[in-house]
């Protein structure tokens, strides 16, 4: 299931892409795989994230994972701003 993560960010895209790369064994482990992160042209602190997950426990594994959103927060991830979106399994992956 590929959802659409946006969330603000506090200290730009590179403490958070530090973590990302750090953590991403994490995030594997719980049936995530990033397919894409970066943020807006104009805006270093507004973030997109799209994420395959296995499943929706998967997603939810991920959401409540305490210690690695402690991590996220410590790399600027504003998490009461976080949103995720489901999409469509009417899509197109190459």
């Amino acid at each position: 299931m590929i959802v659409k993560l946006t969330q603000d960010l506090s200290r730009g895209f590179g403490p958070w892409k530090d973590m990302f790369q750090e953590n991403e064994a994490g995030l594997n482990a719980l049936g995530g795989k990033l397919v894409f992160a970066g943020t807006e042209k104009d805006n270093d602190n507004k973030l997109t994230a799209i994420i395959d997950f296995s499943s929706p426990e998967a997603l939810n594994a991920f959401g409540s994972n305490e210690e690695l959103k402690a991590k996220r927060a410590a790399a600027g991830a504003v998490l009461e701003t976080t949103v995720i979106t489901p999409m469509s399994s009417d899509s197109l992956i190459r």
